[in-house]
C-alpha cells in the first residue's frame, strides 16, 4: 500500500506545480488587461486563483485584492509619468470607495456564514455565493465593455455631481469588497459619465483608485488573521507587474476601445462559464 502512494503523491505534486506555472502565465494577462484598459484584472485573477491554482474562493478574493492592487499601483505610476492621472478625482472617488471596501472585507465578509441557504433540495455555500455574484458582475461589466461609451458623447466641461460620485464610490466599494475585485470596470464608466474624464486619463486615474481600494481591502483581510501563501501570491503579483508593463506599451499603439470590446466578449464567456460550473458541474 505504501509503495502505491508514492507515485500518486508524485503525480499530485507535478499537477500542483503545473497549475502554479499555468496560473503565473495567466497572471501576465491580468497585468496586460490593467495596463491597456485600466480594469479587468480581478475579473481574470479570481477565476485563475480559484480554478487553476486551487485557492478556496474566499481566500482567492483576498489574493486578488493584493495582486491587482500592487499591479495597479505600478501601472498607475507609469500612467502618472505620462500625465494621464487626475489625482483630484483619485481622492474624490477613492475615499468613499476605500471606506466601503474596508468595511466589507473587515466586517461584512466574516459575518456571512459558510452555509448561506440550506433546504432538502439545495444548499448554498458562501464560496459558491461569492463566485455566482462575481459571475453576475462579470456579465454586467462585459455588457458595458461590449458597448463602450464614446468620449465624444460626454460633456467634459460640465459640473461634477459630487453627491452621485460619493454614492457611486460607496456602491463600487461594496461590490469590489464582496467579490475581491478592484472595480475598474465600474470605476471607468463613473469617471467618464460622472467625473467628466477623458478616456485615456480615466484609465490612469482608475488604476490608482483600484490600487488604493484593493490594498486597503487586503489589509482588512490581514487583520482577520487570514493565512496567506506569500510565495504563491508574490510570484503571481510579479508576473502580473510584468504584464502591466507590456500592456502599457501596447496601449500606446492600439486603441483601448477595440481591445475593450474584445475583452468584453471574453469576460461575458467567463461569466456564463462560472455560473454553469458552480451550479451544474459540481
Amino acid at each position: 500500500m505504501v509503495k502505491n502512494k508514492k507515485p500518486n503523491l508524485c503525480i499530485k505534486l507535478i499537477v500542483m506545480e503545473t497549475s502554479l506555472i499555468i496560473g503565473n502565465i495567466f497572471a501576465v494577462l491580468v497585468g496586460i488587461s490593467l495596463g491597456i484598459i485600466g480594469s479587468g484584472g480581478s475579473i481574470l485573477s479570481v477565476p485563475i486563483f480559484t480554478y487553476i491554482m486551487s485557492v478556496e474562493p474566499v481566500l482567492a478574493t483576498a489574493y486578488s485584492l493584493f495582486a491587482v492592487g500592487s499591479t495597479a499601483l505600478f501601472g498607475g505610476i507609469q500612467k502618472a509619468n505620462q500625465k494621464l492621472v487626475d489625482f483630484k478625482k483619485v481622492f474624490l472617488f477613492g475615499i468613499p470607495t476605500v471606506i466601503a471596501v474596508f468595511i466589507t472585507r473587515k466586517y461584512i465578509m466574516p459575518s456571512i456564514p459558510d452555509v448561506v441557504f440550506d433546504t432538502d433540495l439545495f444548499t448554498l455555500h458562501k464560496s459558491v455565493l461569492i463566485m455566482l455574484v462575481f459571475a453576475v458582475v462579470m456579465i454586467l461589466a462585459a455588457i458595458r465593455m461590449i458597448k463602450p461609451l464614446k468620449e465624444s458623447e460626454l460633456i467634459l466641461d460640465g459640473k461634477l455631481n459630487y453627491g452621485s460620485i460619493f454614492f457611486q464610490g460607496i456602491s463600487i466599494g461594496l461590490v469590489a469588497g464582496f467579490v475581491g475585485a478592484g472595480g475598474g470596470f465600474l470605476i471607468i464608466p463613473a469617471l467618464l459619465l460622472l467625473a467628466k474624464t477623458p478616456m485615456k486619463k480615466a484609465i490612469g486615474t482608475s488604476l490608482f483608485i483600484v490600487a488604493i481600494q484593493s490594498l486597503i481591502g487586503f489589509l482588512g483581510d490581514l487583520s482577520s488573521n487570514v493565512e496567506i501563501d506569500w510565495k504563491m501570491l508574490l510570484t503571481f503579483t510579479a508576473c502580473s507587474i510584468v504584464g502591466v508593463i507590456i500592456g502599457n506599451l501596447i496601449s500606446k499603439k492600439i486603441t483601448a476601445t477595440k481591445l475593450k470590446i474584445g475583452f468584453g466578449y471574453f469576460v461575458l464567456t467567463m461569466g456564463f462559464y462560472i455560473i454553469i460550473k458552480e451550479l451544474f458541474l459540481k
